[in-house]
């Protein structure tokens, strides 16, 4: 068994891998799989975090006002949507295992596809909350279901970048939503529909059509890859199972290995590490076009002015990711992002008679949320190994986390406006909650390979190759 403290070796630290095949080059090798890989997950996630958050964009022209909504009425729409979403992450990496990422990928792609236009055509407030229960439950498998992808093709050293590129879907989604509200919001009375119903339809067609192109190009895992030749795919799984050891991609995954799994303390905070970003996420996802719009401006020109805080999210977090990877280091780059999050909810909290300060703050909101939240997942799913232990924890960490979408659902009702205390308050309270769980999360790893080291040192007998271990194997060091 090649032992698990994963060395990298001189070639990896200037940037380059030995390839486990000589006749394959792996720097070319890494971008097809680059290539392939990374921009259809990121075109898939952006249209599901697109037909997600785009009811925000919807509530400037006019949803609430058509559908009869009051009070707390538009905050349980949202919610709804959270209550499939949390319970199935598990059941659909179970699936996409079972049926391989092409055919579950594309089938809930067309699905909540599917279920966006028909939100566009609801009628009452009943319709409302049952089209928001099913885009749930269609987009539940997505986001674990490309986390644990992403986790299964590239080492860990290497794989941040990638993963804050594919979260980086969320975003351009956010940016992108913000351009295409204010384009679709002028089609207000077009064929007898508002704009907010165009607003949803045409991007839940999008979402159908492009499913059906993603059924045939969508990878699988590298084992089942058809895209590489088979020389290609052993050098992917040799330079792999030297990372993190073998990924028993064979044996299939059943409720005791869930509860096997679930055993595990750590997995508990990875789900803490998500759920304390989730709430200031979805806070700013849901409301910052309300939030910017209490601050002066009309419709249109807050979608416009929407954007920008996105764009800078998305840059800022793939220069730190990129540090991150070439340092080799998570818990440093997810705790620091987390504390400029901090800054922009403190002085949203504090701050409410200058907009310019105020509209910042927005940014720093933005672009700390976003850079950590992507430190944080690939932390995590990296540092597990194995299909059983990532297609789980994955699942659960991205599940038990999204119950914070619920809290940030409510955190800013209408009523509060424009100031939105309680809102910033319970965002700045989960952000601290967040940088506190990684924290604890770093003390434990570090203690956990401090313990192996000194097992290593005694010369006590070590299991053998049990690729049912995974991290578990006291050969395994974790990534800090």
């Amino acid at each position: 068994m090649a032992t698990l403290n994963r060395t990298v070796t001189r070639s990896a630290e200037k940037g380059g891998y030995d390839s486990p095949l000589p006749e394959v080059d792996t720097k070319k090798l890494m971008r097809k799989i680059d290539l392939r890989i990374l921009p259809i997950l990121l075109v898939l996630y952006l249209l599901a975090f697109l037909d997600r958050v785009n009811i925000s964009n919807a509530a400037l022209f006019g949803l609430e006002t058509d559908l009869r909504l009051t009070g707390i009425q538009f905050n349980t729409a949202l919610v709804i949507f959270f209550v499939p979403y949390a319970v199935f992450e598990i059941p659909s990496n179970i699936l996409l295992k079972r049926f391989k990422p092409h055919v579950w990928l594309s089938l809930s792609m067309f699905g909540f596809g599917l279920v966006s236009v028909l939100q566009g055509l609801t009628q009452n407030y009943a319709g409302l909350l049952a089209t928001r229960f099913f885009l749930g439950f269609f987009e539940a498998g997505l986001f674990p279901a490309c986390n644990y992808i992403l986790a299964m093709w590239y080492r860990r050293e290497e794989s941040q970048k990638r993963f804050t590129f594919f979260f980086g879907s969320c975003t351009l989604a956010g940016a992108f939503g913000g351009l295409l509200a204010s384009a679709i919001g002028k089609m207000d009375g077009l064929q007898g529909y508002r704009g907010w119903r165009w607003i949803f339809i045409l991007e839940g067609i999008l979402s159908c059509l492009i499913a059906i192109i993603w059924y045939f190009i969508v990878p699988d895992f590298p084992e089942d890859a058809t895209f590489l030749t088979e020389d290609e795919r052993e050098a992917v799984q040799e330079r792999l199972s030297d990372d993190v050891g073998h990924s028993a991609v064979e044996k299939p995954i059943g409720w005791r290995d869930v509860i096997h799994v679930l055993s595990d303390y750590k997995i508990f905070l990875g789900a803490f590490m998500y759920f304390g970003l989730i709430v200031p996420a979805y806070g700013y996802a849901y409301f910052a076009p309300t939030i910017i719009k209490g601050l002066g401006y009309g419709a249109i020109e807050s979608q416009l002015r929407s954007v920008p805080p996105w764009a800078c999210a998305f840059v800022f977090s793939m220069i730190v990711a990129y540090i991150s990877d070439r340092l080799r280091h998570r818990y440093l780059f997810a705790a620091a992002s987390a504390l400029i999050a901090v800054a922009g909810y403190a002085i949203l909290l504090t701050v409410h008679d200058n907009v310019h300060v105020q509209y910042g703050a927005l940014f720093l909101a933005a672009m700390g949320t976003y850079t950590s939240m992507p430190i944080v997942l690939g932390w995590f799913n990296t540092n597990l190994a194995g299909h059983h232990r990532r297609a789980i924890g994955s699942a659960w960490q991205i599940g038990f986390g999204n119950i914070g979408g619920i809290v940030a659902s409510y955190a800013f009702p209408s009523k509060d406006g424009p100031k939105f205390i309680k809102g910033y308050g319970v965002c700045l309270a989960f952000v601290c909650f967040g940088i506190l769980s990684s924290t604890v999360y770093f003390i434990a790893i570090t203690s956990e390979n401090r313990n192996r080291d000194r097992l290593a040192a005694s010369n006590a007998p070590l299991p053998s190759d049990d690729e049912k271990l995974g991290d578990l194997d006291p050969n395994y060091r974790y990534l800090g």
